[in-house]
């Protein structure tokens, strides 16, 4: 099997690094937070000898993929088309998608705006969680599982975190 192969794709509107290797169906893995593509270097290698196309992106703001500099820019619905640019940029209609942590939430989001581009989807760690309409999403999960959840952690500016 050939190695892992790396490159830079333009997906809407800014530069994606991708890890990739293996013919066949795609499957795009969507890393977990603070990650970036190597999370799923045994995983890529698998299923690219199980006969899949495994591309693993670093995510808008990871590893070699762009940064916005405005906390705009990384809404779930710009993470969607990302990924979207990413299938139209392999000529696919549909791909499958495996997410883990934060990449579980950008794929529960792609399945749920653009079913018609998921093949299938497997989540882990992260269970379908509607938005509230009352109350943001960081107070539910404080609510749900505390001030020392790493989402609430990183909510606080780094020099009043010491």
């Amino acid at each position: 099997m050939e190695e892992v192969s790396h490159q830079r794709i333009k997906s809407n509107g800014i530069w994606i690094h991708v890890a990739e290797q293996g013919t066949g169906p795609i499957v795009l893995l969507l890393h977990g937070f603070p990650e970036n593509w190597y999370a799923w270097r045994h995983q890529i290698n698998f299923l690219a000898n199980h006969g899949f196309h495994v591309v693993a992106p670093d995510l808008r703001g990871y590893g070699d993929s762009d940064s916005p500099l405005t906390p705009t820019s990384y809404t779930v619905f710009h993470i969607v088309g990302d990924l979207i640019g990413l299938i139209d940029h392999y000529g696919l209609e549909k791909a499958f998608i495996v997410g883990v942590d934060w990449g579980a939430v950008a794929g529960w989001h792609l399945s749920l705006l653009r079913p018609d581009r998921v093949q299938g989807f497997v989540a882990l760690c992260v269970p379908y969680l509607p938005r509230s309409p009352t109350i943001k999403s960081t107070e539910s999960i404080r609510q749900s599982i505390g001030d020392g959840c790493h989402v609430i952690q990183f909510q606080v500016p780094f020099f009043l975190n010491r």
